[in-house]
């Protein structure tokens, strides 16, 4: 049963990836890229702090470093207590995938450590600016998906690491949020 779910996601695999051509391949390089994204993510801490008082935001500050901390930890331990080949390691596929870039991660990809902290990110922050931007949420979602396509698009996963990997990124985000808000109600000052 596992060798057939396994083999299903990579014929999922090449035929997402497959859909890809060079003139969009500049695009997914640029969206995949974390550090494109550091602006977007200091506006949604801005309209955080906009919610929270001077001093309440470094708590949110906390748990949302804590919450990349765990995602990432957690992810690098399913890759290496699991070890299962990124599609661009795997010499069945190399031929036959298109590899965007020429290097393409670390030798394990289950799963996405992409995939779980930007839906951790939009789940947190979308139930974060609930109140104030009540779609938020379903905008970040789709981001985060989008994010999750990149990686399938450039050749570093298959859909079940990023499938997994928003599935534990959205859990987490949640479980953060609930966390981030316990700490607010306890310990400051409304």
């Amino acid at each position: 049963m596992l060798e057939q779910i396994l083999e299903l996601d990579k014929q999922v695999f090449l035929f997402l990836n497959n859909l890809g051509n060079p003139s969009w391949d500049g695009f997914w390089m640029f969206y995949t890229d974390k550090l494109h994204w550091i602006p977007f993510y200091a506006v949604l801490f801005f309209f955080m702090y906009k919610k929270r008082n001077d001093k309440s935001i470094i708590l949110t500050a906390v748990v949302i470093a804590l919450m990349i901390l765990f995602t990432d930890q957690i992810t690098n331990l399913f890759k290496y207590g699991l070890k299962r080949p990124r599609p661009c390691h795997e010499a069945d596929l190399i031929d036959v995938m298109r590899l965007v870039k020429s290097w393409c991660g670390g030798a394990y990809g289950y799963f996405s450590g992409h995939a779980s902290n930007s839906m951790a990110v939009a789940i947190f922050s979308g139930f974060m600016l609930k109140q104030r931007f009540k779609y938020l949420i379903y905008i970040l979602i789709v981001w985060s998906l989008a994010m999750g396509y990149s990686r399938i698009y450039i050749g570093v996963h298959y859909p079940l690491d990023v499938l997994s990997g928003m599935i534990f990124g959205g859990f987490s985000g949640y479980m953060f949020y609930r966390f981030e808000s316990y700490l607010h109600k306890r310990f400051t000052l409304r």
